[in-house]
């Protein structure tokens, strides 16, 4: 004789299947921020201190960069360097702003020096390339 199955027993199936399928959903939009800077005309980037930040230039004043610095440094010797910046709970809140953009500054180790310069929109859930371009003074 062959058991129905019931109603039960199909319910918690399609619940626990939508559950991993949400679960996935949600890893799969990390709030991080990642991607890679890189110097003007595919040269090595100089040695110094890059610093990561995002930026509203539609806010007037002190109160454009929106999250903390991130800092890394560079050798001398790379083309590109890797990225991962994990904003703060304010940037994820207001990540719908159109006029975001993500800058790196590299300075001179030592003194601050500002040698290159760049950013790049904020575009949630894609990879960004910044291109540092030298500063003239």
């Amino acid at each position: 004789m062959k058991r129905l199955t019931d109603r039960r027993a199909i319910l918690l199936a399609a619940g626990t299947a939508a559950a991993a399928v949400a679960a996935t959903v949600v890893a799969a939009q990390s709030p991080d921020i990642h991607g890679t800077v890189v110097f003007a005309d595919g040269a090595d980037i100089p040695k110094g201190e890059i610093q990561i930040y995002v930026e509203d230039p539609a806010i007037k004043g002190s109160a454009r960069q929106l999250d903390a610095t991130m800092q890394m440094n560079s050798d001398g010797g790379s083309k590109a360097i890797a990225f991962t910046f994990a904003p703060s709970p304010d940037l994820t809140a207001s990540a719908a702003s159109p006029t975001l953009r993500i800058v790196a500054r590299l300075e001179r180790p030592g003194d601050g020096w500002l040698l290159a310069r760049g950013s790049a929109q904020l575009d949630a859930g894609s990879p960004v390339e910044i291109t540092l371009n030298s500063v003239m003074y």
